[in-house]
């Protein structure tokens, strides 16, 4: 009671049902229901204590007011005193209580009989019956942790009733039209080819949480939804992913993924603040959507390779800091602790024939499909492991089924350094990649290995380099002349091997000669002088930079 004798509850000082107010009246004190709510597929407690036909009746919550979030299914009004047994759970009951004053008895059994129902609540008006709260139901709601509500003004039940009918049948309605809504937008993503994370986005912004795609052992597929909540649910993505497995957690609601008897992965809305109702459907169809984009999608391991490849994408562009990559990467499932890295880029391998080799030597790694024939693999590797050797080990296996260019760059031990490794790797194997087969290169290419050949694919761009080149070979840059700059090109790779080039162009000794000689030429230069033959060397160079 306040000092004026007016009753309270969990809401502060009860009072009338305010005025209207003008445009510059100040709102009053009581708490107004947040409008978000209002789109909710069901009601709690506490939102229909809240709506103003129940105002008007000055309710007070006497029992159970921790347990306020129940959610509310129906409304049901009954005088029996074994109502109970006409419930199925979800109600919230009115009552007069007119056949229970006078019996404690009978009113401890009505109250526990709405416990065993699984009543959300009981709301008795007081009156003829009742003119103060029955200590007893009181008591007896509080520890059963049933919520109690009294109304201390005279209320037509009926109104109540109407309007939470009303408003639980159009939330219900409401759910039905998201529902449908969203199936129909991701299915016109799926028809009009959109990728996995625009899917994911779009979940994300309806559900208004992070999103997580992962397979059978926990590791992140895909994810969505804001970068930081993200980064927050990765870095605990452990423990999130045991208890959402568990349907432990306020907001993790999971869904499963598969298809034809077989499950491959799950969808899990990490910490969804929204109905569980609402978020179950959610997953729901996210679930439908993903599976029927996996079909529609290609091999069962598309997803894993496009995880790995923006993982790797984003370490080599350096868009994203490193640091902020390491949650991706641990929840990815590799090896990130106490951990020695190898960035590799490999070319005229396809992902498919890496990860092969990969899980044949039981290297842990990823492997993602760069632009250009390239593909990068991260290696992650014991410290206590010689990385030279298991790297080496890694490019023979992989060289004995045919010519491969394995580039690397030097093992690192910090995270950090990746970015700057895979970039370095990238850059050998470009630099090798126009002339390895006339190069004597090791099973293993480093930046030591490419010489001046990786200077000059430094500065391809530089236009003093490219009018350079321009000027040096232009007697040859024809497209008649490609047969002569072919030739010129395997000649200095050769280091000026007379006999070398002609195996290698399957002509005769003097027929190679008349063609040095048109070169020549053509170019004004005499190959035999070995600034001469410098000079145009680092100018076909870099034009096959350029041209690559």
């Amino acid at each position: 009671m306040t000092a004026d004798g007016r009753p309270t509850g969990p809401y502060g000082p009860r009072r009338p049902r305010p005025p209207h107010r003008g445009p510059h009246e100040s709102a009053p004190a009581w708490p107004v229901p947040d409008p978000a709510e209002i789109l909710e597929p069901v009601l709690s407690v506490r939102q229909i204590l809240l709506l103003e036909r129940v105002l008007a009746g000055e309710p007070e919550v006497v029992a159970g007011a921790r347990r306020l979030d129940r959610p509310v299914r129906w409304v049901h009004v009954a005088e029996a005193a074994d109502v109970g047994v006409m419930l199925s759970g979800g109600e919230m009951v009115l009552t007069t209580g007119v056949l229970l004053a006078g019996d404690e008895e009978k009113q401890a059994e009505y109250v526990r009989s709405l416990h065993r129902a699984e009543a959300a609540a009981v709301v008795l008006g007081l009156g003829r019956a009742f003119p103060a709260p029955p200590d007893t139901m009181r008591r007896v709601a509080e520890r059963c942790g049933l919520p109690m509500v009294v109304l201390h003004r005279p209320f037509p039940f009926a109104q109540l009733t109407e309007e939470v009918q009303s408003r639980l049948v159009r939330r219900k309605f409401a759910a039905v039209s998201l529902s449908e809504s969203v199936r129909t937008e991701l299915t016109a993503l799926i028809t009009a080819g959109a990728p996995l994370q625009r899917l994911l986005d779009e979940v994300a912004r309806h559900s208004q949480c992070p999103v997580v795609v992962a397979n059978l052992a926990h590791r992140v597929l895909a994810t969505a939804g804001e970068r930081p909540a993200v980064d927050d649910v990765l870095r605990d993505w452990e423990r999130i992913a045991r208890q959402a497995g568990r349907g432990e957690g306020a907001g993790w609601i999971r869904a499963e993924l598969g298809g034809r008897g077989e499950r491959w992965g799950q969808i899990v809305l990490c910490g969804h603040r929204g109905d569980t109702a609402t978020g179950r459907l959610l997953a729901d169809r996210a679930a439908e959507a993903l599976v029927l984009h996996r079909m529609l999608g290609g091999p069962s391991g598309s997803w894993e390779e496009q995880s790995a490849h923006s993982l790797l994408t984003d370490l080599v562009s350096g868009v994203v800091p490193a640091r902020q990559l390491l949650p991706r990467a641990r929840a990815a499932g590799l090896p990130v602790n106490r951990r020695t890295f190898v960035p590799l880029v490999v070319r005229d391998r396809t992902p498919d024939q890496l990860d092969r080799v990969l899980r044949l030597l039981g290297l842990p790694g990823l492997v993602a499909d760069l632009a250009d024939g390239a593909t990068a693999v991260l290696l992650s590797l014991p410290r206590d492991q010689d990385a030279l050797a298991l790297t080496a080990h890694f490019a023979a296996r992989l060289r004995a089924a045919g010519p491969a260019i394995v580039a690397a760059a030097d093992a690192r031990t910090g995270w950090d350094e990746l970015p700057t490794g895979l970039r370095e790797a990238q850059h050998v194997a470009d630099a090798v990649a126009d002339s390895a087969a006339a190069l004597d290169l090791p099973d293993v290419v480093r930046l030591k290995d490419v010489h001046l050949r990786g200077l000059i694919r430094l500065l391809r761009d530089d236009p003093y380099v490219q009018s350079f080149a321009e000027r040096e070979l232009d007697g040859l840059l024809s497209a008649a002349d490609e047969g002569l700059l072919a030739v010129l090109r395997t000649y200095l790779a050769t280091g000026r091997n007379k006999s070398r080039t002609a195996q290698l162009h399957h002509v005769s000794r003097p027929a190679l000669y008349r063609r040095l000689e048109a070169i020549q030429t053509r170019l004004g230069v005499d190959l035999d002088d070995f600034e001469q033959a410098a000079s145009v060397h680092i100018a076909l160079l870099a034009h096959d930079a350029q041209q690559g």
